[in-house]
């Protein structure tokens, strides 16, 4: 008889996702769906209708002055209806089209079982970030808007107005959109390779998965550190992508590599061996 194993069972790592479990869930869905769509307006109540400044005042800090707070002219008749300066319409953007690609995502490239247990915090947690840099930008202390630093001055629309940003808010603007677009992409290529006959029961190395085993990962993390950059500056957009990323190398890969290790076995192993970066490419 072999000796009882006496060591210390591995900590099961909280997940919201049922990984193997493909079902629909339609109370799920439409759950998400609908608490992600109701973000939009809530942010632009924020962004435009003074909401952030008050939150800022009420626990006793400042707001940035109104100059810092003129709206914006980009040419654009539907844009410029919003009334709201360039850094906060950026962030509006940035909340429709991370709520777009979630929708995206749950409803075309993921067939995994998503309750409405999984899906209010989910969504409750996408609010949570997006209205904390939407009042963070309004802060005298916090904005990606005050104090010194590179700035640039943009050419927007026919009348050729000037718009004064700090570098920070394009720096982030374009991590969001680099992010957004490889953990969708990465995403999109998984899903149309597992759809093939011929490749069930295998591993996605096709695309930018030759690049990490948890690309879409890099994307994520990027994209949430350049929403929060175009909210709070550098060292904001710093701390939440370095933060981003501290868990999903931690928790959630680990959850991954346990579950892909018991499905794919060997081939796990090989794909480990094949693609040594696990989120950011050539990097770590």
């Amino acid at each position: 008889m072999a000796p009882p194993d006496n060591r210390p069972a591995k900590k099961q790592q909280f997940d919201l996702i049922n990984r193997g479990v493909k079902r629909p869930t339609p109370l799920g869905t439409a759950t998400f769906i609908g608490m992600r769509l109701a973000d939009i307006p809530w942010q632009y109540h924020l962004l435009h209708n003074g909401a952030a400044e008050r939150a800022v005042s009420a626990v006793g800090l400042s707001t940035l002055a109104v100059a810092t707070t003129t709206a914006s002219t980009t040419g654009i008749a539907l844009l410029d209806q919003l009334d709201l300066p360039l850094p906060r319409l950026l962030l509006l953007a940035m909340a429709a089209g991370s709520t777009a690609k979630q929708i995206f995502w749950l409803t075309y490239l993921s067939a995994e079982e998503f309750p409405a247990s999984a899906a209010v915090p989910v969504a409750v947690f996408n609010t949570a970030f997006n209205s904390l840099n939407a009042v963070l930008i309004a802060g005298a202390a916090t904005s990606s808007l005050a104090g010194g630093g590179p700035r640039l001055s943009l050419l927007l629309g026919d009348s050729l107005a000037v718009s004064d940003l700090p570098l920070s808010v394009l720096a982030g603007a374009l991590m969001y959109a680099a992010g957004i677009t490889i953990e969708t992409l990465s995403e999109y290529q998984r899903m149309r390779f597992k759809q093939a006959a011929q490749n069930q029961g295998k591993v996605c190395k096709v695309g930018l998965w030759r690049w990490a085993r948890h690309i879409n990962y890099f994307g994520y993390a990027l994209w949430r550190g350049g929403y929060a950059m175009v909210g709070c500056g550098w060292l904001g957009g710093l701390l939440v992508g370095l933060g981003m990323g501290w868990d999903l190398s931690t928790r959630a890969t680990g959850i991954l590599d346990e579950y892909c290790r018991k499905r794919y076995g060997e081939q796990w192993a090989q794909f480990k061996m094949e693609v040594p970066c696990r989120i950011v490419p050539g990097l770590y």
